[in-house]
């Protein structure tokens, strides 16, 4: 994957992120990824697109002790993040780098989590992301996502051609349609469970936990 698309699609300028970001009830979602990776003293932990790094954060104040890496292919959004953690007092490595070509040592990781990413990729890249996650992390490693999943009211599906209009239907389809666990199974993982789902006024967001045997 050479190219990507930007964190608001058509939307908005990667500039406005933060304040557009704040109608996906961001913070309940954002928050209850928070609990499901449960960070643990000494363990390394990636977030795939990161974005602005407010997960990326979050995750390193919880366990100060954790070893927290932040990757995103948009210098701008990453220029936020690092603004973000030195203000908060959080060590957080960044790399700008892409998610289906993760550089980080095989098996090296104890979890990966990542946050509104998969819905803005065509499906071949969804699966070539799940797969560098999948090869990045150590056996007994975990996985936990939040994006946009299926939309299984008349209403969220009308609140989601919002987010349509801005990443294009072709990319976020199939999320709509609930491909998003058999993805995961499919690269690999077991034990694929959604865990959450979050309604907003885009559409409703799905919190997906899957382990590394």
């Amino acid at each position: 994957m050479t190219e990507f698309t930007p964190a608001l699609g058509r939307f908005a300028p990667t500039r406005f992120y933060d304040r557009v970001v704040t109608l996906t009830r961001e913070r309940l979602w954002r928050a209850l990824v928070a609990g499901h990776v449960a960070p643990r003293p000494d363990e390394v932990i990636l977030d795939v697109g990161c974005g602005t790094g407010s997960l990326t954060v979050v995750l390193g104040r919880m366990q100060p002790t954790a070893q927290v890496v932040g990757v995103d292919p948009d210098p701008e959004m990453l220029a936020v993040a690092r603004r973000k953690a030195e203000a908060a007092g959080v060590a957080v490595r960044w790399r700008v780098g892409l998610g289906d070509a993760l550089t980080e040592p095989p098996g090296s990781m104890h979890t990966v989590v990542s946050s509104l990413v998969l819905h803005q990729c065509p499906v071949a890249v969804k699966q070539a992301v799940l797969a560098s996650m999948f090869a990045v992390l150590r056996p007994g490693g975990r996985l936990v996502i939040a994006d946009y999943g299926w939309q299984r009211t008349r209403l969220m599906r009308l609140a989601f051609r919002t987010v349509q209009l801005a990443d294009g239907r072709a990319d976020t389809q199939p999320n709509a349609d609930g491909v998003l666990p058999e993805l995961i199974s499919g690269a690999g993982f077991r034990d694929v469970r959604e865990v959450e789902v979050v309604p907003t006024v885009t559409g409703s967001i799905s919190v997906y936990v899957a382990r590394r045997e």
